[in-house]
């Protein structure tokens, strides 16, 4: 099988902390239907009002020392909207991880996004199926809560009361009625 050029030539980086930082040349399979997923479920609630929903692959400066590539953002502020980017801060971030990634998404993003006053957070796993959201108050971003995907045979397993607690669906902190579904985030993933 012939090698993707893509992948051997097209490294995309970050600005973390002062220091330029490698990332994966591409995202694989699942953390792109991931990101594709939640795009979707965002661009689609937010057709027609004010804020709008941006996918990866944008640049993000929240200072002069970081410059993120997140796999999904809100802004609500049109003036921070630029040509090459987004200048300031993002009201919801989501960060798909990766193993090149994950260190730097659970501490210094998350620390920067909690600096520069980003609302809600979210780190994804495709590993787990997992969605960690995370709040600001207080001027603290914090673990609200984790939903997850759960296979079947774990669903087999659990009792009546355990899949009555099961959060499966959940509001993001911008929007009464915008009601996700984990599954919606996970669809298509293997």
């Amino acid at each position: 099988m012939a090698e993707n050029l893509a992948y051997e030539f097209n490294y995309r980086d970050e600005l973390i902390n002062g220091k330029i930082v490698l990332m994966s040349p591409r995202p694989s399979i699942n953390h792109n239907r991931i990101s594709g997923n939640i795009y979707r479920i965002f661009a689609d609630y937010l057709d027609g009002k004010p804020c709008e929903a941006f996918g990866d692959g944008v640049d993000l400066y929240l200072s002069d020392k970081d410059r993120f590539v997140p796999d999904g953002m809100i802004i609500c502020d049109k003036n921070i909207i630029l040509d090459d980017g987004i200048h300031g801060t993002p009201d919801l971030v989501v960060e798909i991880l990766s193993p090149s990634t994950a260190l730097n998404d659970r501490q210094h993003k998350l620390l920067a996004y909690e600096s520069a006053g980003v609302k809600e957070y979210w780190i994804v796993s495709p590993e787990s199926k997992s969605v960690e959201v995370y709040l600001l108050g207080n001027g603290e971003l914090t673990l609200n809560e984790i939903y997850t995907v759960y296979p079947d045979f774990m669903l087999k397993n659990m009792s009546e009361t355990e899949l009555a607690n099961m959060k499966t669906d959940f509001k993001t902190s911008l929007y009464e009625d915008l009601i996700i579904s984990v599954k919606q985030i996970f669809h298509g993933v293997v």
